[in-house]
């Protein structure tokens, strides 16, 4: 049984490698900002739902029979004071998140969307949101200049990463410590698993 991962995301790639599964991936060519925009004001819950599984749907739909498996599209966006935050892209950003909530905690909501595309047919779609509380460390300013200086967290939800270069300023996690990567092996297995398929039939590496 093959994964076809919708995403370009090298910390989701490395879980699924680290959990036995080595996925065909497939860039997804969707305009987030456009898709969020058409569907007016969101929770973080429920945009990352919507754009997991716009994701996942636009390669069943490019790529058609050409894909005999199942494919899984993801998003991810963290949530402190409130305020959803996304990839920040700009340093001066990054920087003001992080001055912001270092010392402090906020919410990291995760979005799967799996479709059943055996026989290169659409057989159908199944998703779960998935979230945890990150605790920041108290960090220095001085560190934050560093971390931003290696482009890590413009491309990343929150400005943050917990299996890299930011984990090392990440007090600790309550919840799934998976989902802060963006993709929770836990609810990935339920929803392979929905499908009468078993987890272990995904392990090809």
């Amino acid at each position: 049984m093959r994964l076809f991962l919708a995403s370009t995301s090298p910390a989701r790639l490395a879980t699924l490698r680290s959990a036995g599964i080595e996925p065909i991936t497939h860039s997804p060519r969707v305009d987030e900002d456009a898709v969020v925009a058409a569907s007016g004001e969101l929770s973080a819950h429920d945009m990352v739902a919507l754009l997991a599984r716009t994701k996942a749907e636009e390669v069943a739909d490019r790529l058609g029979e050409d894909i005999d498996g199942l494919i899984l599209g993801g998003d991810s966006a963290f949530v402190i004071d409130g305020v959803i935050h996304g990839k920040p892209h700009d340093p001066a950003v990054a920087k003001a998140r992080w001055l912001s909530q270092t010392g402090r905690s906020g919410v990291l909501y995760s979005g799967h969307w799996l479709i059943d595309h055996r026989n290169g047919t659409s057989n159908g779609g199944v998703g779960i949101v998935t979230h945890a509380e990150v605790h920041f460390t108290d960090v220095t300013e001085a560190e934050i200049d560093a971390y931003i200086a290696t482009g890590e967290p413009l491309a990343v939800a929150g400005a943050f990463t917990i299996d890299s270069l930011g984990g090392a300023f990440i007090d600790r996690i309550v919840g799934d410590p998976h989902t802060v990567v963006g993709l929770s092996l836990p609810a990935l297995r339920n929803l392979v698993r929905s499908f009468g398929i078993e987890w272990t039939d995904l392990w090809n590496r």
